[in-house]
Order: C-alpha cells, then structure tokens, then sequence
C-alpha cells in the first residue's frame, strides 16, 4: 500500500500538477508587466521573466500600499522570486524521482511473486487433483528453497527506506526551491487562517505573490544608465500557491505512513513475535503452535516472500499452503528435491509474460 502511495498516487499529482502548469503557460502570459512606457512591453516581459521579480518585505508601519510586497525600496532587502520558470520542470523531475524506488523493486523483484502464485489463482474453478498438485508442488518449493530469500528482502525493505529518503529529501528540495518557505507553508497558512483580519498577512501572498517588481536599466541618450521600475503580474501564481498548499500536506502525510511503515518492517526484522502475530491475525491461520513453528524454522526473506504471497492469492488457499508447509517443517520431512523454474513452468508461468508486473 505505502508503495501505491508513492509511484501511483503521488507520482501521478506531480505529473497533473506540471500539465497543469504547462498548459496554463501555453493558454495564457505567464507574466505580464507595465512600466511607464519608455519601453516597449514584449521587452519589459521577456526581461521580468528571464531575470526574475522581487517584493519587499513586510513592513507595519506603510499603512497604505498598492499590493502585498510592493512599497519604496528601503534597503532593508529584497525577496526575489526565479522559481516560476522552473515550476513545470520541478514537478516532473519530482514525479520521476517518485517513481524510481519502485522501478528499482520491479528489476530486483523481476515477477518472482507473480509467477509463483499465479499458477494457484482461481484454483477453485480446477479440479480436486490439479489444484493439490499445484499447492502441494508450491509448498515444496517454498520448502526447498527456504532461507534462500534473504536477499530478496533486503532488496524490498531498501525500497521503503529509499521511499523515506525520497519525500523528506523532496520536502528539504522544495524549501530550498522556494528560498527557504516550504518547510513552514501549511504551518503558516493554517496559523493565518486563525488570525483577526486586521492583523493578518497571507503567507500564500508573501511566497507566491500576485504582483511583483521589476527593475530595468539601459543606457540613456547621455550614455548614463537609467532605471526603470516595472509592476508584474504573476497571474499563474494563484495555481502555484494552491498546488504547493496542496504538496506540503500530502508530503506530511507520506513522510509519516512510510515512517511508520519503516518501523513496521524493523519489527518484523528484528522482532520474531511480530511475524508469529501477523500470521495469526492478518492470514488467520493454522494453531499457535504451528505459527510458532513456522515463524522458528524461517528467516526474514521466508517470511516476506509468505507476505506478498499471501497478498496475491485468496485467504482460503493461502491458509491452505501454510498449514502445509507448517506440516512438513515440523514433520522436517526428507521429501524429493523441489523442481527446477524450468520444470514448475508448466504449472507457473513464464516470468517474461509478465514483464515484472508484481504488486507491492
């Protein structure tokens, strides 16, 4: 589920929020500035655009002001806003960074579920004879190859901790993308959300004005160089301010359910009794003794190839290969080797069909 949240569902909100950017880019002026028309306006524009705006900080004592931000220029210095340009660019490469722990499982992972447990689907549509050979010859090669998934779970907790990485490494990116604003946006929009109306500054405002300054210099007929103030109206900021109002709180949310779900999986990894608790209320199975012994005679990557196996097949027959296989690790049968990938092929399929489609 934490992996949906991360290369499905955020992934596709960065790659929406940047068509959305794009398109409004291509439908309407990203920016549009006026000056005091000693300049020709496509010039003022194109240089606003390229070279960046700025606003002035909030200052109590001007009582009367154009706009938020704007105000003569005290040398107390400037906010300057270079983001804009780069926004659409931003949300790509932030949905593709999204999406690469996940494509690192599938080429580790390579459908080793999907071919396993594909040959035990709909299994109560098959005769009594075939569905109990098929169970019984997945149980022997769970049995056969036990202790031998270890590297296969290191390559699935790797995943979560790079999950982790990834949106506390995206939450510090965009604070520094947004000069040093994001860390604290939500906090600040919901703080001001709570304020008297006479007393408040919008924190939306401050980090994605509406109207900004722009200063043009040239050379004059003397040769000296001439100022020219410039007020621009960043019109695709009223999206921008919505959309990382909207980021900052879904990246909150996914730092702490993969936090939580990084705990989770150092539980299972160290704690043995959260495997044997997992088993008895998640999969129901079997008696507390055949749990225990289950979870005794199996390592780690045992465990979570059971997991994900127990995910992609019905509760009923799940239950089933446990019980069976509790069966001969405590019997500790000396039973004929397990069949090669070549000889279970007819029975699972090919894993190339599949082409690394596993679910996480």
């Amino acid at each position: 589920m934490v992996f949906r949240m991360h290369y499905r569902i955020t992934s596709a909100i960065l790659f929406l929020c940047c068509i959305l950017v794009t398109a409004n880019n291509l439908i309407g002026d990203p920016i549009s500035c006026i000056g005091d028309g000693a300049n020709p306006g496509h010039v003022i524009n194109t240089y606003c655009w390229i070279t960046s705006t700025f606003t002035l900080p909030y200052n109590p004592h001007l009582k009367d002001i154009a706009h938020p931000g704007l105000g003569p220029e005290t040398g107390e210095g400037k906010r300057i806003h270079a983001y804009y340009q780069w926004v659409p660019f931003m949300l790509f490469f932030q949905g593709l960074l999204f999406y690469v722990p996940h494509w690192i499982w599938k080429n580790w992972e390579e459908g080793k579920v999907r071919m396993i447990s594909d040959g035990m689907r709909g299994t109560a549509a098959t005769i009594a004879d075939n569905k109990g050979n098929r169970l019984n010859r997945l149980v022997q090669y769970l049995y056969e190859t036990r202790h031998m998934h270890n590297t296969y779970s290191f390559g699935y907790f790797f995943c979560e901790m790079l999950n982790f990485a990834n949106v506390v490494g995206n939450i510090f990116f965009l604070d520094t993308f947004l000069g040093g604003a994001f860390l604290t946006y939500g906090s600040e929009v919901v703080k001001f959300s709570n304020m008297n109306q006479d007393q408040r500054t919008d924190p939306m405002i401050e980090v994605f004005p509406r109207v900004t300054k722009c200063t043009f210099h040239k050379f004059g007929p003397t040769g000296t160089i001439q100022k020219h103030d410039a007020l621009c109206v960043l019109a695709l900021n009223i999206l921008n301010e919505k959309i990382f109002i909207f980021l900052w709180f879904w990246f909150i949310i996914l730092s702490v359910v993969s936090g939580l779900a990084l705990l989770y999986s150092a539980a299972v990894v160290l704690l043995p009794s959260t495997r044997e608790t997992i088993l008895k209320r998640r999969f129901r199975f079997g008696t507390p003794q055949g749990v225990e012994s289950l979870v005794r005679k199996t390592q780690v990557g045992d465990f979570l190839l059971l997991h994900l196996l127990g995910q992609n097949m019905s509760m009923r027959v799940f239950g089933e290969v446990l019980d069976e296989l509790s069966r001969q690790l405590q019997m500790n049968s000396n039973a004929p080797s397990a069949p090669s990938t070549l000889e279970m092929a007819p029975i699972y399929p090919n894993i190339d069909k599949y082409a690394k489609e596993t679910e996480t």
